[in-house]
């Protein structure tokens, strides 16, 4: 069984996120990972079991922390309207502030293969839960409509934050993500409202 901690492996990561934005999915070698890491091409195989568990790693890692932000900031905040701005907010800022790391997230995890698909499966089902949870609340609240199943809603909720962040990682013109929370936060709870 390949370690999961220490400093190699968490320079093994933060290269891969480099080099899966930098070459692809199919572009991407080993070696070239552990160059960018500065470790001997071995040293991989220390910590990882091959390219596609490289790849689920980094991505549950990265998003284990983003999800454990995100849940902690909307916990500390009652208001289901400030929990979804909050919670759009961290979706944004996280792909924003490392470009690579959006690029992976939006394309390169996109993949046929049914072992990538499943090795990210869990923690996309931990942010699902938390979008719900907002949903839920703002239902609870009399804030939200309670005649849409809370899957539906954060199923509108996730595809539309999915789609603009892919549309921003795709698009040839340079604009601030960030500079969307707004917009998108007023069409959301828009129709959310009803």
């Amino acid at each position: 069984m390949p370690k999961r901690k220490g400093e190699k492996y968490d320079a093994i990561i933060n290269a891969a996120v480099k080099v899966f934005a930098k070459y692809g999915y199919h572009g991407a070698q080993v070696n070239k990972i552990a160059r960018e890491a500065g470790v001997a091409d071995g040293t991989i195989y220390l910590y990882f079991e091959n390219k596609e568990d490289i790849l689920i790693s980094l991505f549950k890692e990265k998003m284990g922390k983003f999800i454990k932000r995100v849940a902690e900031a909307i916990e500390n905040e009652t208001d289901s309207e400030q929990q979804l701005l909050i919670l759009v907010r961290h979706h944004f800022d996280h792909l924003e502030a490392d470009k690579s790391l959006a690029i992976v997230t939006q394309i390169e995890l996109r993949q046929a293969n049914l072992e990538i698909r499943e090795g990210i499966s869990e923690p996309l089902k931990k942010y699902f839960q938390v979008i719900e949870h907002v949903v839920k609340n703002g239902q609870e609240q009399g804030k939200f409509i309670s005649e849409v199943d809370i899957k539906t809603a954060r199923k509108m909720v996730f595809g539309t934050l999915d789609e603009v962040a892919t549309s921003w990682v795709l698009s040839k013109k340079n604009y601030s993500l960030t500079g969307l929370i707004d917009p998108i936060v007023k069409l959301l709870t828009t129709g959310l409202k009803g």
